[in-house]
């Protein structure tokens, strides 16, 4: 082969191979490209509306609040030492008991949650309780003695009527009532500001208190109750007001105090927030107390007598019930008394039904107040 044909094959080799090569990095660039369009695309599609983006907030929020609660019941210390201790107290108004004879007491790391309809007498316990009047009769003692000026410090007070400096910006507000708790200048600026960006609101603390809508005074009032880092948290109301996401926020930082070993007594009228919080329900109606013990306790003591079941198959002839009702997706058993939940069970097991859900019949909180409250 001559030498003119070897160049020429040369040639020929050296092109091809580059135009291969050019046509694979253009098909690799190619499918990059089609990759990230097709991305954006699907990005694109996507558009979240103001409802959207706040079902999504109360959704991570709630997700959050239940790994709390979860965490504060696997970590929070056991209730054996007693922080606070209310004994038979009364409390009359010309000639009206308000408050007869109430005892309870308040354990470390607990939540307790202290429920009753309207003018049972709440305020006026955690009133007599913050020695903000006092007892007619009864002994009120906290962390060990009766409350003095140094016990008082210790104690976080959220009041049912709010009260901050309107005028006062929002720092100076925390920084402040911080100082009249014998806290020193700087660390009540530390912690001010370390609360504010717990609840995202650093941006707004050097506006004034009036410059701030309902639901965000609200907020600062909370921060300025744990502001000094008290050992017992005393909340009338705590989530009034509040959207759901916000309700969520402070639910979560009281389970937060839990794990810490803080106590939090809270008043409420939604029982829904009693049963996701709380370890034990205080109930006071017409001023005495009519129900008190761990959360619990109350829902079996006051459990229907019958159990929900969810299997696949016919149930049958189940001995010891004296009547059912179909729910559709589940069938509630009623029992005769004489016959325990557990023995419908083994009836069950004996029939080799696969039984999906089998839960014994208990009321909410709410109905429970509602029964309480009308007898």
């Amino acid at each position: 082969m001559s030498d003119s044909l070897l160049f020429i094959l040369l040639v020929v080799i050296i092109v091809t191979a580059m135009s291969l090569r050019t046509y694979l990095r253009r098909r690799r660039l190619k499918g990059d490209v089609g990759g990230k369009d097709d991305m954006s695309n699907t990005d694109a599609g996507r558009i979240d509306t103001p409802d959207a983006a706040d079902a999504e907030r109360v959704s991570s929020t709630a997700h959050r609040l239940k790994e709390a609660r979860e965490s504060a019941s696997a970590t929070a210390p056991r209730r054996e030492e007693t922080l606070a201790e209310i004994s038979h107290v009364n409390k009359s108004y010309g000639g009206r008991p308000v408050v007869q004879d109430v005892s309870f007491t308040l354990a470390k790391g607990e939540v307790l949650g202290l429920v009753g309809p309207n003018g049972a007498g709440k305020t006026t316990t955690i009133r007599m309780l913050m020695d903000i009047i006092k007892p007619d009769s009864g002994e009120i003692s906290v962390f060990g003695r009766p409350l003095d000026e140094q016990a008082k410090n210790r104690i976080g007070y959220l009041p049912e009527e709010r009260g901050l400096y309107r005028k006062m910006k929002v720092s100076d507000n925390l920084v402040y009532l911080s100082r009249l708790k014998a806290v020193p200048s700087n660390t009540a600026r530390e912690r001010a500001e370390a609360l504010l960006k717990e609840v995202d609101m650093s941006m707004h603390q050097g506006k004034k208190i009036s410059e701030l809508s309902r639901g965000m005074g609200q907020i600062i009032q909370f921060l300025v109750t744990l502001s000094h880092d008290p050992s017992l948290i005393v909340l009338d109301e705590p989530f009034a007001g509040l959207d759901p996401v916000n309700r969520m926020l402070l639910k979560e930082i009281i389970l937060e105090l839990k794990t810490q070993g803080k106590t939090v007594i809270f008043s409420t009228h939604m029982m829904n927030e009693v049963e996701e919080m709380c370890d034990r329900v205080l109930m006071i109606n017409r001023g005495r107390v009519v129900l008190y013990g761990d959360l619990s306790e109350i829902k079996w003591r006051f459990r229907n007598n019958s159990v929900f079941v969810q299997c696949e198959g016919d149930i049958g002839t189940i001995d010891g019930i004296s009547g059912k009702k179909d729910h559709g997706k589940y069938v509630e058993l009623f029992l005769d008394g004489q016959t325990t939940a557990q023995q419908v069970l083994s009836q069950l097991m004996a029939k080799s039904i696969r039984v999906d859900r089998f839960e014994v019949s208990t009321p909410s909180l709410n109905e429970i107040f509602i029964q309480v409250a009308r007898q």
